[in-house]
């Protein structure tokens, strides 16, 4: 009998072009089952985790003390948002990789798996162990707490991480910084340069991107969505300059400044040959269309933008861009975390739009590996579904089927950012 389609999607490797691990999280072993709803998207049912324009900035929390994990503490997650896509994600991966015998977190059972949370984190293989029954064959992670963190150094020879740019269009003074709370000035010092003036400045990010490689950075990573408009028009160098050295530059002038920065990283990236990848949808949701970053992608027709998340919720009109402007590609990540039936349709639409299969690539978009391996359980089962309908619909054939999924899950992303060789 021929190999099911789903039985092929579960058996390849995976190459995963978007994580979040950071030390503070996937090295710590002090984890327990509600330190991972918290600090997973589940989390986000309870607070969104970043300040929109209108509001103060989040307080930092860092140096509170845990919450006592409780039956009490755990139903809001589990009663309240219990039919959550982002919480049911979660379950499922602890179901699993815990063998709870049910897809379920209950009174009889949390105490069990809180332990076994514990117990794992503890234990220093865990992460890779994770990782490895994944089948996630290299890894890509933005550790956006620390920018210039070296991953590979950091966390082993699978991994590879990105220069997350918020912080350079805040650098118009040394106590600006991103919703992060990051200082251009500070990653500055840290890397041994000094900086006086603005035209000192654009030369640092000279530097930042000539040595990508030696930090084992593969790519720029835009995140300012969280921060402003993605719209990144009408440079104005001169307005920009009028910010260099204001604690508080006006609006517009901060506005410049962000589009000066963006525009020459990216124009830098062209013409190294570096891929740019930028969050679309949700995020600051009145200026995160991916309209917006329209003219910045079709001033630099020799940078390669990776779009991300498939600009939920206006995914239609990313397809729109990605069918005119050929230096697109699209990272499906965290959008069939979501909503998976809104992944469906668009993926649907993306294998009848996109000029080619080189264009799609995946990853998990999360702090822990629990919900790393939980995302790829999803995206196997979605994906395996949509090419299963699109075959019984006569779209195409089974091994048309195969090789896309091949492309979508492994051989785009080690193309894309040029992993030449398998990494183990």
């Amino acid at each position: 009998m021929p190999e099911s389609l789903q039985s092929h999607v579960a058996s390849l490797p995976i190459t995963d072009v978007h994580e979040h691990h950071m030390p503070e999280f996937v090295l710590n072993p002090d984890v327990g089952l509600l330190d991972l709803l918290c600090q997973s998207y589940a989390g986000w049912t309870r607070a969104r985790p970043y300040p929109l324009p209108s509001e103060p900035p989040i307080p930092d929390s860092s140096g509170e003390e845990s919450q006592e994990t409780t039956w009490d503490s755990l139903q809001p997650f589990l009663r309240e948002s219990g039919s959550n896509a982002f919480v049911r994600n979660l379950v499922v991966s602890l179901a699993e990789l815990y063998e709870l015998g049910e897809a379920a977190i209950t009174e009889a059972n949390w105490k069990h798996l809180d332990g076994a949370v514990r117990r794992a984190h503890a234990d220093p293989d865990w992460r890779l162990e994770v990782i490895r029954r994944a089948k996630i064959e290299t890894l890509i992670t933005d550790p956006f707490t620390q920018p210039l963190l070296d991953a590979r150094e950091t966390f082993g020879d699978n991994y590879r991480s990105v220069l997350r740019i918020n912080a350079f269009a805040f650098g118009w003074h040394p106590l600006a910084r991103d919703h992060n709370g990051n200082s251009a000035h500070d990653l500055i010092r840290h890397s041994g340069l000094q900086v006086k003036t603005f035209d000192d400045y654009l030369t640092a990010l000279e530097h930042f991107v000539d040595t990508l490689g030696e930090h084992h950075r593969v790519a720029l990573k835009n995140a300012l969505a969280y921060d402003r408009s993605v719209d990144f028009d009408d440079v104005d160098e001169d307005l920009a300059r009028r910010a260099w050295g204001k604690e508080a530059p006006s609006p517009e002038e901060r506005k410049a400044f962000g589009d000066v920065v963006v525009d020459r990283l990216c124009r830098l990236a062209g013409e190294r040959n570096v891929p740019v990848q930028v969050h679309l949808g949700t995020a600051v949701v009145r200026g995160s269309h991916p309209l917006g970053i329209a003219g910045l992608v079709e001033r630099h027709p020799r940078t390669r933008f990776l779009l991300m998340h498939l600009a939920y919720p206006w995914s239609r009109d990313l397809l729109g861009m990605a069918f005119v402007y050929r230096n697109i590609w699209l990272d499906l990540t965290w959008s069939f975390l979501l909503s998976p039936s809104h992944f469906k349709l668009a993926l649907h639409e993306s294998i009848e739009v996109l000029p080619d299969e080189s264009r799609m690539m995946l990853g998990g978009d999360n702090l822990h590996v629990e919900e790393t391996y939980g995302a790829m359980i999803t995206a196997r089962r979605l994906i395996a579904e949509v090419l299963e309908e699109k075959v019984e619909a006569g779209y195409f054939g089974v091994e048309d089927a195969r090789r896309l999924a091949r492309k979508i899950f492994h051989e785009n992303g080690r193309e894309f950012f040029g992993f030449d060789v398998p990494l183990h």
